[in-house]
């Protein structure tokens, strides 16, 4: 049953001026503004791409069919991605709405967004400040008997995004031009960011398709001989190639410190 005007006064006090419905309206009105306020603190540049209006009027179907239910705001945004795929338009209606001849404004827009809430979440999770991470004299003691079948543990903070824009680069320009500046949207490319973090500061680096592949075989817990052999299908080096690459890309994870420790194997 709805509430009465003579209930709802009992609630909520009158103020001289003002009924306790237009009160409350007021109230209401002022918690949607912070709740948009802290979605646009989460997707800046998503914000900023869209236009605040638009941003606005996507933010505030996604408050409708997702309210917060949290006791703190860092989880406000967490579905907005979802939200955005589940609200995108069909592929024949979207192709109205082509920029620059070949971007798909509806998929840019979701992967820029599982971008901002990737490097939200691991700025806010577990880190690896405190903790030690594998070296590069750990992984050259690795005998060559065990060197195809031992595991290399990534470390918790270390996410992994295939996406179908550059997006790495367009985040950089935005982030670090005047807010009146138009940065061009990027052409369709596939792309693979690592994300994690290091002394705090959440680092995003771009991968190559292979480096992609080697990088989620170990995160879920592969053998580094089935992660790299992932990858021996789909590339085109030769054997001394790839061993090449697999060195100095191993090299610069480490320094990266995108793994925590070795696991051998039983037995």
């Amino acid at each position: 049953m709805p509430m009465t005007r003579h209930g709802l006064e009992q609630m909520v006090t009158r103020s001289e001026k003002l009924s306790a419905r237009a009160r409350l309206s007021i109230y209401a009105n002022a918690y949607y503004a912070r709740l948009l306020e802290c979605l646009g603190d989460s997707y800046p540049v998503l914000k900023r791409t869209l236009g605040e209006e638009a941003f606005n009027a996507f933010a505030f179907g996604y408050l409708q069919k997702y309210p917060s239910r949290s006791y703190t705001l860092g989880k406000l945004g967490e579905r907005f991605p979802e939200y955005l795929a589940e609200t995108r338009p069909d592929i024949d209606k979207a192709t109205s709405s082509v920029i620059q001849g070949t971007v798909s404004w509806p998929d840019f827009l979701i992967d820029l967004a599982r971008l901002e809430r990737t490097i939200a979440e691991v700025f806010d999770g577990p880190g690896i400040e405190k903790t030690a991470v594998l070296s590069t004299e750990q992984l050259g003691g690795i005998t060559p008997d065990k060197w195809m079948v031992v595991r290399l543990r990534t470390v918790p903070c270390l996410r992994l995004l295939a996406v179908q824009y550059p997006l790495n680069e367009y985040y950089s320009a935005v982030r670090q031009s005047p807010d009146e500046s138009t940065i061009p949207l990027p052409t369709p490319a596939e792309s693979h960011i690592a994300v994690t973090r290091r002394d705090y500061i959440v680092r995003r680096h771009d991968l190559s398709h292979s480096q992609y592949l080697i990088l989620n075989a170990l995160k879920e817990g592969r053998t580094l001989g089935d992660s790299i052999a992932s990858v021996t299908d789909c590339c085109d080096f030769t054997d001394e190639e790839l061993e090449s690459e697999l060195r100095q890309w191993f090299k610069n994870w480490i320094c990266q410190q995108f793994f925590d420790s070795i696991i051998l194997p039983s037995g």
